[in-house]
């Protein structure tokens, strides 16, 4: 539905496709990530409040691949949502994901990131780590622990990769960045 297009309640995140189209995530009133021409016409959106696939409760961050296809971290289900977009249309292609804290499982993503090399890097809040993944989901590395000393992280809510394949971790209630090799 076209409804409330192009109107926010709080958005999380933004990231433009290879076309200069913006993909806005939000939640609050809708949980829902809405496309915009470079222009600012809305083109798209897709997503509600739920569990099922498709839907978010809370698409905190999110990331494009090198086919267009966006990657969401869709925290509150602790899972992984990955879709295609065509026209006026976004096919779910891939979820993995549960609940948990054995390496492959996930706690309140809040945060992925995309190596180019087959790997997906996600920040976890819940389990204060940050896991290095394949493309399905499969755990190659987890990194960190509950505290406050090196190593440790404390709610970890963002990360990026350098030009260096170097992980920079927002170690938020630590008030620290850390950086690690994963």
């Amino acid at each position: 539905s076209s409804q409330d297009s192009g109107q926010f309640n709080l958005v999380l995140d933004v990231v433009q496709d290879s076309k200069g189209n913006d993909d806005v995530s939000e939640m609050g009133e809708f949980d829902r990530i809405q496309k915009f021409a470079p222009g600012g016409e809305s083109i798209l959106q897709w997503g509600a409040h739920g569990r099922e696939p498709g839907q978010f409760v809370r698409p905190q961050n999110m990331a494009i691949d090198v086919n267009d296809h966006i990657w969401v971290a869709d925290a509150c289900n602790h899972r992984i949502q990955v879709f295609a977009l065509d026209g006026e249309q976004a096919t779910l292609v891939k979820s993995w994901g549960t609940q948990g804290a054995a390496p492959g499982q996930l706690s309140y993503p809040y945060d992925l990131a995309l190596d180019g090399q087959g790997h997906v890097y996600v920040s976890e809040f819940g389990n204060h780590r940050v896991q290095k993944l394949t493309l399905d989901g499969e755990s190659l590395a987890c990194w960190g622990a509950p505290g406050r000393k090196e190593g440790e992280l404390s709610s970890p809510w963002a990360l990026v990769l350098d030009s260096k394949n170097r992980v920079h971790v927002l170690d938020t209630y630590n008030h620290r960045v850390q950086r690690l090799r994963l």
